[in-house]
């Protein structure tokens, strides 16, 4: 380990330092003999423990995930022994622990564990590569927090190597961790991976983004996406004015596009895994959008933190009323960040707004609750599994677009109104909260709007209107600032509601919830209707309708024959304006910008990066 390891080692787990010095760390191995069989095989070696009973647990929770995950399902096969190998006897009160009662002062806890998704959540072992997301894969002893941590991998396959923000050693396949919290909080992945590195900051402050690729497709598909992930690093390194001081100096960002992996990003301290299933040529780089989002979160979650995220709990769900602020804002920021590097052109980035702005603005979910409210919805949303239907599609709003939407209306009502920007408000918070870490609470979050505007008022009006209720300014004088146009994006055309289908044969089974407001939740139909006729013509297939439909405009009415429980019944529905909108360029319009109008775009739009 090197001295600045040691350092940094020190500098974040004091409690672990001294713990270094009177106990040793607690070993884990993890060997992949069976990965053709998904499994690997874990020991723990618990030292020095004195007489107490050792309970081990899987966690139940994941840091970036909002939600229960029962990680302990895919663990079996448990032992445990003493110091000279001889077998320990364990007792089971609940199915996350594993409790031995009587030991010599050492126990070796070893267990088999089943690794089949690769995503930010779950792990993956087969003979392609070990995806380890650590609470999904370790489990860990109460009491023990505080101790070093040191891990040995055995690789499936030599030419494996190792990507991950845990403290490297002199040996390959060994690393170390301060604490359990920061243990928990690195995933690793072992594959046969193309690498990239590059500097950011200079002297002293220099460190090294690290790009680990797993995948299927040719070094020049690695060297274009690290080409255009160092410009939306350089553009978001702008934003915030200065790097995060990243751990042992090093952010590493942990890829698979695999055709057998999930799609997903997920957030660490000093990393981040990003996976598809599709490769980076074939999706034309768009693996990027992930990227920055989640490279956003070193600054806004990892170091600038909501109170209820610290310290996270590792046995429960861990919600916060922030979520749309932290995934929100940090949404908006994404597309904006890849415009501002030059990756994204401006027509594309208005697409992305608009459908945005699309999704919020014909949201149902907004008559329930607002950003704040949604966000506490995140532990039966974020990944959350069940097998009860589920009325989502009416009642929830997703804080990620909510949040995206609140920030540009905020980013643009600062510019107009009170000679300030977005920009100027995260760069607050990150020095007043993020630099030192000091968790914020939604009072924080206010007060910062306050100071920044110079408008306390203001600020208050926005968290009342906007954040604690579902309220959404006008966005179109917003836009036009910048010379944008929201608009109806089919005007005229009729439209009979959300209608998502089921076909089995001839039958068209409507296969989500209608919505609230719109002409199909009007007549009565719902999730598990068989479309049978609409006006005049029979329904049998996508084409059909689509066909049936179009004969309206809005304001028609047409008979619907519907087959609900084996009974056939029929409805009037009146058709609507399609909703749906679209933002779009006023060039795109053969409409020229004012003087105003250029100047406002480029300072919303202009690259911050030297």
């Amino acid at each position: 380990m090197s001295v600045r390891s040691l350092a940094v080692l020190l500098a974040l787990a004091p409690s672990a330092a001294l713990a270094q010095e009177d106990a040793p760390p607690v070993v884990y191995e993890a060997a992949f003999d069976n990965a053709v069989h998904n499994e690997a095989r874990i020991a723990i070696t618990f030292s020095e423990l004195g007489d107490e009973p050792l309970t081990v647990r899987m966690s139940r929770s994941s840091p970036g995930r909002y939600a229960i995950h029962e990680f302990a399902k895919n663990v079996y096969g448990v032992t445990a022994t003493d110091a000279d190998g001889e077998p320990l006897r364990i007792v089971r009160d609940d199915p996350y622990s594993w409790t031995v009662p009587e030991h010599d002062g050492e126990v070796r806890f070893s267990y088999t564990l089943y690794a089949d998704r690769a995503d930010g959540t779950y792990s993956q072992v087969d003979p392609s590569h070990a995806h380890l997301n650590m609470p999904a894969s370790f489990a860990w002893a109460e009491g023990l927090a505080d101790r070093l941590i040191e891990i040995r991998f055995d690789p499936f396959d030599a030419d494996w190597r190792v990507a991950t923000q845990l403290a490297p050693t002199d040996e390959p396949y060994v690393f170390r961790a301060p604490d359990l919290q920061y243990f928990l909080d690195s995933p690793t992945e072992l594959s046969d991976f193309d690498l990239r590195e590059w500097t950011v900051g200079e002297g002293e402050a220099a460190q090294t983004i690290r790009l680990a690729v797993h995948h299927a497709g040719t070094e020049d598909d690695v060297d274009e996406f690290a080409r255009r992930a160092r410009l939306v690093v350089d553009e978001q390194i702008a934003l915030f004015g200065e790097v995060p001081d990243f751990d042992y100096g090093t952010y590493t960002f942990i890829a698979d596009y695999l055709p057998h992996v999930s799609g997903d990003g997920m957030e660490h301290r000093n990393s981040t895994i990003l996976t598809r299933s599709s490769g980076l040529y074939e999706s034309e780089y768009s693996q990027l959008g992930t990227l920055s989002h989640e490279f956003l979160h070193a600054w806004n979650v990892e170091r600038l933190r909501p109170a209820e995220l610290e310290p996270f709990d590792f046995t429960r769900a861990n919600p916060t009323p922030a979520l749309w602020f932290a995934e929100g804002f940090t949404s908006y920021y994404d597309g904006l960040t890849i415009h501002r590097a030059g990756v994204e052109d401006l027509d594309a980035f208005a697409d992305d707004i608009g459908g945005l702005l699309n999704y919020i603005v014909n949201a149902p979910g907004r008559r329930f609750a607002g950003p704040q409210a949604m966000s506490l919805r995140a532990p039966f949303v974020d990944a959350a599994t069940a097998i009860d239907p589920d009325n989502n599609a009416n009642i929830f709003t997703s804080y990620y677009p909510y949040g995206a939407v609140v920030g540009l209306a905020l980013d643009l009502t600062l510019r107009r109104d009170h000679d300030t920007t977005l920009d100027a408000y995260m760069r607050h918070l990150w020095e007043t909260h993020g630099r030192s870490e000091t968790p914020y609470t939604q009072a924080d979050l206010e007060a910062a709007l306050a100071e920044t505007s110079g408008d306390a008022a203001f600020a208050r009006a926005f968290f009342a209107n906007y954040i604690e209720d579902s309220g959404l300014p006008d966005f179109a004088p917003l836009l036009e600032q910048a010379g944008l146009v929201l608009r109806r994006k089919n005007p005229g055309a009729a439209w009979p509601g959300r209608a998502r289908f089921d076909q089995n044969g001839e039958a068209m089974v409507l296969s989500a919830n209608t919505i609230i407001g719109q002409p199909l939740y009007a007549a009565g139909l719902d999730r598990g209707d068989e479309v049978v006729r609409l006006g005049r013509l029979a329904i049998d297939s996508p084409e059909d309708w689509d066909r049936a439909v179009s004969r309206h405009d809005p304001g028609d009415t047409a008979e619907i024959v519907f087959v609900r429980l084996g009974e056939t019944m029929s409805a009037e529905l009146t058709f609507a304006e399609d909703p749906a909108l679209e933002v779009v360029t006023f060039e795109s319009q053969d409409r020229r910008l004012s003087r105003s109008q250029r100047r406002f775009r480029e300072a919303w739009l202009e690259s911050r990066a030297e």
